[in-house]
Parts: structure tokens; C-alpha cells; sequence
């Protein structure tokens, strides 16, 4: 393990400065806006112009990689996040903000899609399922540390952006001076949204699901935590916990994963998240380390929804079309997270605070509702099901690490040719 780290240290050093920059700007921006009295509509829409870029990116920063080369790709990736930073400090204009925050999505897109690109080109099969796992640790690691980060500035002022903007500076000297080869480009794969839909609509929601709680979380969580009598530092750290405790349960809940009912395991997982959510529906004022530990909770049945539901849909999908899967769930996974922070700003400014962990409770009861083992015919069950559970962080990957699932192999993989004719529904 310490010797892929060491092998790919200047990759896995690029994606922490990134996500560190990114983790603590997202909750920064929802602080400061929060301070200036702008309505919870317009701070979830920040986050999910945000992971509107970074859904609709991929096939851009493919061209731009192509015609221009990897390093090149990331260095004007790096260079648009930087300039978009700082100019959010010069210009007080909401419209503004939102296409800057759209083109840092998609100016992120191309620095993801390079160094999983080389990850992907030079890591060798038997060590790709420890690669692909240390590209999600250090992931996590940044978003964690970034809300960490926050606490030396306690002042909402210009300072945070500033930090960011370092970040994403910095990003670029481990890429630009690295003396791996440039990789070969993989070719995107089309996505076919009514055929995997047919085959794993309850996998496909999960993620969904999942996508509408992070977006949410990320863009209000923060607004939750100030409008409960935190300040801003304790607010940083109620989104750390629930980050960190997500993380570090992917390994318990791996293995339960791996030893019970997927679907019964999702349909668990989302009533205790209803549950978790009811002492935040607006009673009364939680002391502070009660907030914590609720956000530990939240963290940890949140944050595995996703890998759960992806190791579901594997599971009953033919080995040979996971790359195109793999597609359509971070798809899924995106367009949940654009429309989850507009949901819940919209309920925040026309009902009250309280209705974020309403929301919450009732994204998890769809899920209760609506996946079901029973139904679960196993037509199109996979030979190798289960299949391994695979430790995912918060998603911002792109269609591009796929290849270093260790549940997809590329060479086999026919997501690219005409599909079966029919597809009879199954999970």
C-alpha cells in the first residue's frame, strides 16, 4: 500500500489540494452568504451550479484533453478555478457567481479527468482495486480537511477565498512536474439511460437519492448548522463530522455489504436516516455535541447510500456493460446533486430552517417506499454477484475512473456496441 502511495503520491497530492480548496470554499460560500442575509434558494443554487458543471464538463474537458494534451488540460483548469475564485471577491453579483460557479465544475472536470487518466494508464491490474481505493481516501481526505481548514479564519472576509485560490495553484506543481507519461485518452462511452433503467431502476434511485442529500447537505448543511446557533467554526465542523464518519464507516459497511440483502440493506440504511433526521425537524435547540453526534449519524447512512447502490447495480448487470453503468450512475449521482441544494433552498426560504432535515427524512422515505427486496427477480443477476463492495467518498469522480473499479474490466467491456433488444426491469 505505502509503495502505490509513493508511486502515484504527486496524483493523489493534486486531488487533496484540490478538494481541500474546493471543501472548504463550498462551506465558506454558504457562511458568507448566509451572513449577508441572502435567502437559502440562492445559496443551494451556488452549489448546484457547482455540480451542474462538473455533470456537464465531461464531454468538453474530453475534447479539450484531446486537442491539447494532459498537462495543458489541467494547467487551464487549474488556472479558470484560480481566476474564478478571485474574481468572486471582486464582483458582489449573484448572477455572476452562479456561471462562475458552473465554470469551476467544469473547469474541474478536466483537472479529475488527467490524473484519473494516468491512474488509470499505469496502474497495473493486480494493484488497480488499492489504486482506485487510495484515489477515494485522499478525496475524502481533502473535503475533510477543507472544512477543517475553515477554523483559521474566523472572520468571513476575503482571506478563505484567498486560501483556495492557493490551493489551486498549488495543485498544478505536483502535475507539471511529474515524469509519468502522458496516458491514452479513453473514448466516452454513450450513455443509455432507458436500458439501465430497465435493469436497475431501485440502484439507479439509491444514487439519485444519494445525489439530492450530498448537493443539499454541502450547499445548507452549513446554513442549518448557523441558523442552530453555531458559529461558523462549530458549522464547518458539524459538515466534517458527517464527512469523516461517512468515510470511516465505508470498511464496516463494506463488509455487511458483502454478507447481507443489498436491497434490504439500502432499505435499513434509509430508515434510520428518516429516523436521524426527526430530532432536527424544528423542536427545539440541540446542544451542540448532541448536533455532532446527530451529524456523525447522518454521515455515516448518508454517505454509504452511494457505494451501496452502486455495488447493487453491479451486481445485476452483465460485467461486459459496467463501464456504460458506471456512466450512468455518476450521471444520476450529478443531476441529484444539482437539483438537491434548489429542493431544500427552496423549502428553507418558504417554510423555515427546520424543513432541511424534513427533507432529508423524506428523500429517505422514497427509498424505504420504493426499494424493495421482494421484488428483486435476479433475471439479470450478475456470475460474479455479489460483487466487491468498493469504499466510494463524496463523488466528484468522472466517467473516466471506471477503469479502475475493480469490478470492471475495460478490455471486455462492450458498453459501446448496440444493446440487447429487450431488457426485462429487475432491480
Amino acid at each position: 500500500m505505502l509503495k502505490n502511495v509513493a508511486s502515484f503520491f504527486s496524483l493523489y497530492l493534486a486531488t487533496l489540494l484540490m478538494l481541500l480548496g474546493t471543501g472548504l470554499f463550498n462551506t465558506f460560500l454558504s457562511l458568507w452568504l448566509t451572513a449577508a442575509s441572502v435567502s437559502e434558494m440562492w445559496v443551494g443554487a451556488q452549489i448546484a451550479a457547482y455540480y451542474f458543471g462538473l455533470v456537464a464538463g465531461a464531454r468538453v474537458a474530453h475534447k479539450l484533453i484531446i486537442l491539447f494534451g494532459h498537462i495543458r488540460a489541467y494547467s487551464t483548469g487549474a488556472a479558470i478555478v484560480t481566476v474564478a475564485l478571485l474574481t468572486m471577491a471582486l464582483v458582489d453579483n449573484l448572477w455572476i457567481w452562479l456561471a462562475l460557479r458552473f465554470l469551476v465544475g467544469l473547469a474541474m472536470v478536466a483537472q479529475l479527468m488527467v490524473v484519473e487518466s494516468w491512474l488509470n494508464e499505469q496502474a497495473e491490474n493486480e494493484i488497480r482495486g488499492s489504486i482506485f481505493a487510495l484515489y477515494m481516501v485522499f478525496s475524502g481526505l481533502g473535503t475533510v480537511l477543507g472544512q477543517l481548514a475553515l477554523a483559521m479564519f474566523p472572520e468571513l472576509d476575503y482571506k478563505p477565498i484567498v486560501f483556495a485560490a492557493i490551493c489551486s495553484v498549488l495543485c498544478l506543481v505536483p502535475v507539471a512536474l511529474t515524469r509519468r507519461l502522458h496516458p491514452a485518452m479513453q473514448v466516452p462511452v454513450p450513455i443509455k439511460p432507458r436500458y439501465y433503467l430497465s435493469l436497475v431502476p431501485m440502484s439507479l434511485a439509491t444514487v439519485f437519492i444519494s445525489g439530492l442529500l450530498t448537493g443539499a447537505f454541502y450547499g445548507l448543511g452549513p446554513v442549518f448548522a448557523v441558523k442552530q446557533g453555531l458559529d461558523n467554526n462549530q458549522a464547518a465542523i458539524f459538515v466534517a463530522a458527517a464527512v469523516a464518519a461517512g468515510l470511516l464507516a465505508q470498511g464496516p459497511l463494506g463488509w455487511l455489504a458483502d454478507r447481507v440483502n443489498r436491497a434490504g440493506l439500502i432499505r435499513v440504511n434509509s430508515l434510520l436516516l428518516l429516523l436521524v433526521g426527526v430530532p432536527l425537524w424544528g423542536w427545539g435547540q440541540l446542544p451542540y455535541w448532541v448536533l455532532l453526534l446527530i451529524s456523525c449519524a447522518f454521515g455515516i447512512l448518508q454517505f454509504t447510500l452511494y457505494p451501496i447502490g452502486v455495488a447493487f447495480a453491479n451486481d445485476n448487470i452483465e460485467p461486459e456493460r459496467r463501464v456504460g453503468l458506471s456512466a450512468i450512475v455518476l450521471t444520476a449521482y450529478g443531476l441529484g446533486a444539482c437539483l438537491g441544494p434548489l429542493a431544500a433552498g427552496a423549502l428553507m426560504r418558504d417554510i423555515g430552517t427546520e424543513t432541511f432535515f424534513i427533507f432529508v427524512s423524506a428523500c429517505a422515505a422514497i427509498l424505504v417506499l420504493y426499494v424493495r427486496p421482494q421484488q428483486v427477480k435476479g433475471d439479470h443477476l450478475s456470475p460474479d454477484a455479489p460483487t466487491q463492495f468498493v469504499p466510494m467518498a463524496e463523488v466528484q469522480a468522472t466517467p473516466v475512473v471506471a477503469a479502475l473499479d475493480p469490478r470492471v474490466d475495460v478490455e471486455s467491456d462492450v458498453s459501446g456496441e448496440p444493446l440487447p433488444e429487450e431488457a426485462p426491469a429487475a432491480t
